[in-house]
């Protein structure tokens, strides 16, 4: 078994909590959830709505991958919270779907949660492997 690697990605959002933007071991690599702020200013206002809230998240997760020499072909699997399920789902899900290739989606759980960091309307996280 190998040491847990932890990254912090030069350019990479500014976390919103104590965390690493990921953590390594063994091949496979945990991205920390992301919020919908600007990697070159936390302090502006996050996006207008869960259109783009979730690009932004999905962009912020890219910057990570790309700090790591990998890209969402190598994602197994993610997990995205939405504070508004009923009211977003859909919407997140026509946006998601295109930073994907057709018929190479990762596994995915999407959860409703009562509230998140920054006030954000969603967050993802994803696990990915090397290959």
């Amino acid at each position: 078994m190998s040491d847990i690697l932890h990254h912090m990605i030069a350019g990479g959002p500014t976390p919103v909590a104590p965390f690493s933007h990921a953590t390594e071991v063994n091949g496979f690599v945990f991205l920390t959830g992301q919020m919908p702020t600007d990697p070159n200013d936390d302090q502006k206002p996050l996006p207008e709505g869960i259109e783009a809230q979730t690009r932004r998240v999905m962009d912020n997760l890219i910057l990570i991958l790309k700090g790591l020499d990998l890209t969402l072909a190598d994602v197994v699997q993610c997990r995205i919270y939405l504070t508004e399920f009923q009211r977003d789902y859909a919407v997140m899900n026509e946006t998601y779907v295109q930073y994907f290739h057709p018929g190479k989606l990762p596994a995915r759980t999407t959860i409703g949660v009562t509230g998140l960091a920054v006030g954000a309307l969603v967050e993802i996280d994803m696990v990915a492997r090397r290959v």
